[in-house]
Order: structure tokens, then sequence, then C-alpha cells
């Protein structure tokens, strides 16, 4: 009888196969639901899902993966709620978009996605682009390029003139009026067009730019420019085809007619004011504050002909704000989600933002939570990604040292895993 139960055991697994599983040994878990980290854990992955979390460091079988971060603080994979994977500033880049071709963006863009994933983000939002970002998202999806778990609005939405408008700055000759295809748009019609060529071309959600931006080539950086109308008719059409709406907004006019028109989230924020935190609790709408961003474009605009000269005076007067206007976000009870803005400065350095959000006020453990559960909230994905739990999927990253009393650790990201399996370690 034993040896007919070992045939058949035998046969089990000649026909199925054995799934290996992995045993990772952590010396210090952060789980991205506890106030607080737990030591000598060991998560149990198979295939691409977390199978369970066991006290103390557990053997596994003979075929069986042990990896010993016995030594490290682990913790679930990050996530960037805004970054822009197809572009990375630089002194004069504003010729860029006249001598690259979608290939040349493409290249450039598989090493930043690479970049970003290495550097422990594991799943990022990018807000922005010429469309590229699309294509990139499919391309590591189907295994092709390395990079992180991708969320694209393919091309940004904008009005004519507004800072999504891609022919700002050009010469008349060449300027012309682009469309609803390229993300330019005035009145309702344009709007809900806009949104539906959005689908039409895959992206995952929308972006729109409810003010001017500090890198467009126009005069304003903060005022409105989109009436409430409109963006409620870009929501209300993103709502039919499973979008969530991002905006882009500094001025505090801008952000409540897209916070009272039921816009997901507020980027940037920079001139917030406190009727504005108060609609964005009534609404929960969340708040991704890129304080990086505003540092990083207030150190390029000091270096003389970084910038075209309608940007720098912009770049100057709205980035030292962005940290304090954060500060009393948080300090309000406004819903953060952790992004960057990448693109904006050097990608790899995400971990910044850590530094800058505690530098505000915010602990350390809220601020990984914001870059781990709450980014996963904002995205609806929060029952697969975010935590490390049973059943999630298993994006995991640690780092050397503790974190929670040096965010500048967040740095070392010495193991990533993305979907259960391992790159870099």
């Amino acid at each position: 009888m034993r040896k007919f139960l070992l045939l058949l055991i035998a046969i089990f697994f000649a026909v199925f196969g054995y799934a290996q599983k992995t045993y990772i040994w952590c010396g210090s878990l952060i789980d991205g639901i506890a106030g607080q980290p737990s030591k000598d854990k060991t998560i149990v992955v198979e295939k691409n899902l977390i199978l369970e979390i066991r006290d103390g460091f557990v053997q596994g079988g003979k075929d069986d993966k042990t990896i010993d971060l016995k030594s490290k603080t682990v913790m679930p994979g990050l996530m960037d709620m805004h970054v822009h994977l197809e572009e990375e500033t630089k002194k004069g880049g504003y010729a860029d978009r006249f001598i690259e071709n979608p290939e040349d963006i493409a290249f450039e863009a598989a090493r930043f996605a690479q970049i970003t994933l290495m550097s422990g983000f594991t799943t990022v939002r990018d807000l922005g682009g010429t469309g590229v970002n699309i294509a990139l998202r499919n391309a590591i999806n189907k295994g092709i390029a390395i990079g992180p778990r991708i969320y694209t609005a393919g091309k940004a939405i904008g009005t004519t003139g507004g800072h999504a408008d891609p022919t700002n700055g050009w010469s008349h000759a060449i300027m012309g009026d682009p469309g609803p295809k390229e993300g330019v748009v005035n009145g309702v019609d344009d709007c809900r067009k806009a949104v539906r060529q959005r689908y039409k071309d895959g992206a995952d959600l929308i972006k729109i730019t409810a003010t001017g931006g500090v890198l467009s080539l126009a005069k304003n950086g903060s005022n409105p420019q989109f009436t409430e109308e409109e963006i409620r008719a870009i929501v209300e059409t993103a709502k039919d085809y499973g979008f969530i709406v991002a905006a882009h907004a500094h001025g505090a006019e801008g952000m409540k007619r897209a916070i009272r028109a039921g816009v997901t989230s507020i980027e940037h924020g920079t001139y917030m004011d406190e009727e504005a935190m108060t609609l964005m609790k009534e609404h929960g709408t969340w708040y991704v504050p890129t304080i990086i961003a505003g540092r990083s474009v207030m150190d390029s605009a000091k270096i003389p002909g970084y910038f075209a000269a309608v940007v720098t005076p912009k770049a100057l007067a709205v980035g030292p704000l962005i940290q304090a206007t954060f500060g009393r976000a948080y300090k309000a009870g406004v819903k953060i989600a952790f992004g960057t803005d990448a693109g904006v400065y050097q990608h790899g350095k995400n971990y910044l933002e850590f530094v800058y959000m505690t530098e505000a006020g915010m602990p350390a453990m809220e601020a990984i939570k914001a870059a781990t559960i709450n980014a996963a909230t904002l995205l609806g994905i929060q029952e697969k990604l975010g935590t490390i739990q049973n059943n999630k999927i298993a994006d995991i990253i640690a780092v050397d040292g503790d974190p929670l009393k040096d965010m500048n650790l967040m740095k070392n990201v010495v193991f990533v895993m993305k979907e259960g399996k391992v790159y870099k370690q």
C-alpha cells in the first residue's frame, strides 16, 4: 500500500511538477499595515504570490530557495504615483522634442524604467508623455523590457496654450492648433473626446493640467486652465471607461475646481489653501506632493541657461514652496500618496522624497505607507498590492539598515523582487 501511495505521489509530481517556493528570511519586516516593524520573520513565496508569513527563520524543502535578508529591513515594493519615464531633465533639453524620434524616446525610457525598478519602485504611475509610455508598459508586461509595473495616462490633457499643450513656445509657422487627439481641448465636447481617445490609445488613467505649470513654455505657472464644467465632463467620461483622473495643479482656484469636479488626486498642490484642504477631505481627494520636483527645479533654475527664460522665474518661485505646503496638508489630515515627478530630476533619486516628507513632519513609517498601501489604494489595487500579506502579489524589497531612524537609507535598496521574480540581490 505504501509503495502504491509513493507511486501516486511520484506520478502527481511528474505530471503537475513541484512548485518551488522561495523562503525570504527578514531581520526586520515592515508589512505596510502595522505601525512598527516585526522581527525575525520568513515570507514564503510561491510563483508570483505571497503564500504566508511565518515566525522565525523557516527552512524550506531541498528544492526550495532561501534568501537571507536577516541583516536587512524588508518591505513591500515601493510605488511612485507621479513619474515621467520618457524623459529626464538636462540643460537645454527643450530642443529634444525637435530632434528625437519615438524610437529614441523608447530606448531612453527603457533605461529609466530599469533604473526605477532597481531603486525599489515596483509600481509607478506615468503621468504624461508622447504615448511611448504605453508601449513601454506593454513591453514590460510581456517581459521584453525590465521595469516597474506601469499605470500610464499616455498623453496628458490640457487646454490651448495650457501646461499640456505640446506646441507652447513654438514658432507661429509650426505651432498649429492641436486638438483632442494630441490632448488639447476646449469645451465639454473636446474634453469627452480626449478621454475617449486616451481609451483608444490604451491608457490606464487620465491626467489633466488643471493649472499652469513650471516647465511649460508659458508665462503663468498657476492660473486655472479649465472650467469646472470641462473638468466634470472629463471625470464623468473617465468613470464610464474605468479611469481615475489625476490633476496637475499649482494654483488654489484650479485645484478647487478639480476637487469639486471629482478628480482622484491633486499633483503638486503648491498654493493649496485651507479651503482646498477642506474640500479634499470632504471629497476624499488624494494629494501627491512631489516635493523633490520643487526642490530640483529650483536648484536647476539657478544654473544660467538651464531653462528657457520664461521658465526660470516660475521655477524659482514655485520650487521652494511645495515642501511647506505638504507639511500643512499632512497636519490638516489630507490623504497623501507618494509621488515625485521623476524626470524633472534624475531617475533613481526617488528616495529623496522620503527624506523631504519626514523633514516636513511626516513620521517615517507614514512616509513608507504613503509609498505602499496608500499608493495602492489611490490606484484601486490595494487588494493585491501595497502590503506584505497572504495571497498578495510578491513585490518585495529590502534596504540596508533601519530607514525608520534615517530615511536616507532608502537609497540603499539591495534586494528587489517583483511578482515573485528577483531582479536585484
